[in-house]
């Protein structure tokens, strides 16, 4: 399934957006998914929990991808 969110401003830390697309219940969460390797970023796997994701990227956890566009 995919999901299209709208970033406000510039951008969104990794940890913030998997919260904020209800995909981990808490920052904690999030935090665990991305230290473990569970997190793809542009097909990649990304461990950094702050990365600044911008319009144009795509995210993928938990069989879910997430389209960023601008808000």
């Amino acid at each position: 399934m995919s999901i299209t969110f709208a970033i406000r401003g510039d951008y969104i830390q990794l940890d913030q957006l998997l919260k904020a697309t209800g995909l981990c219940e808490s920052g904690g969460a999030a935090h665990a998914a991305i230290a473990e390797g569970r997190v793809k970023v542009d097909s990649t796997v990304d461990t950094r929990k702050r990365a600044k994701m911008k319009p144009g990227q795509v995210v993928s956890f938990a069989g879910e991808t997430i389209e960023l566009v601008a808000g």
